[in-house]
């Protein structure tokens, strides 16, 4: 199969005051094309650095780390401002979208950083991408305008529209009520039934189980990665209902 991102022997350590945190203590592992994956934490310190890492957000101080095969390492702050926009679709527990922005705009606005998008085709990337999400009727709204799960509906049109490699979600249902959260996990599955490929970082093992692979870390060690029964987020939404 081909690989997505591919870790190797990857270590990192932060200074905090005069104490040296070992925050990641040598982990490898691959995500591969059209993976469902979770990746959880034992603590929020791990976790959200392995999320950094995954996102290209800083470089390792050891180890190797390539997405789409390309290496992360002696790049530049623009190569990697690159690599992260055009490789990984981010989204976000708090929707980071701004707040007198139509929906249609914000999903716009990464790829007015591409300059191989000219203005009409990221016009209609941004329509499909909100089409997709099921936001065809909401692409003028503001975030004011809309609920919690629209809002992070708009953020998952937002990653999608640079037709990324991944998607990379930083528990995007932390912020949401139970039936909202299977909703936006359903739209996770649907978008994996179509050859997405996802990361999907999160605290909580229920969501991970809609997954079909979990990635656990215990103090900078990757404890566990297991394949996972995957359950069906429509059906617990249908057991609500009924």
């Amino acid at each position: 199969m081909e690989t997505i991102i591919k870790i190797q022997n990857l270590q990192r350590t932060f200074e905090v005051g005069s104490e040296k945190v070992h925050a990641l203590k040598g982990i490898s592992f691959d995500v591969n094309k059209g993976e469902f994956v979770s990746i959880m934490g034992t603590s929020g310190s791990g976790k959200s650095t392995l999320l950094n890492i995954l996102g290209c957000l800083d470089r390792p101080t050891q180890g190797e780390y390539l997405i789409d095969n390309v290496s992360v390492k002696e790049r530049s702050e623009d190569e990697l401002s690159t690599i992260r926009n055009r490789k990984i679709g981010f989204v976000f527990q708090n929707y980071s979208l701004l707040p007198r922005t139509s929906a249609l705009e914000q999903v716009e606005l990464p790829l007015l950083y591409n300059n191989t998008v000219s203005d009409k085709e990221r016009h209609q990337r941004a329509e499909h991408a909100l089409e997709q999400v099921g936001l065809k009727d909401r692409m003028k709204h503001t975030p004011n305008q809309m609920s919690g799960g629209q809002q992070q509906r708009v953020a998952i049109a937002r990653a999608l529209a640079g037709d990324p490699v991944m998607l990379l979600a930083d528990e995007a249902t932390g912020n949401l009520d139970t039936r909202t959260s299977y909703e936006i996990i359903c739209l996770f599955q649907q978008l994996h039934s179509e050859g997405k490929s996802i990361v999907f970082v999160t605290h909580e093992p229920d969501i991970a189980t809609f997954t079909e692979r979990t990635i656990l870390l215990s103090d900078g060690m990757i404890v566990k990665d297991v394949r996972v029964e995957t359950q069906s987020a429509r059906q617990m939404l249908e057991s609500m209902t009924n």
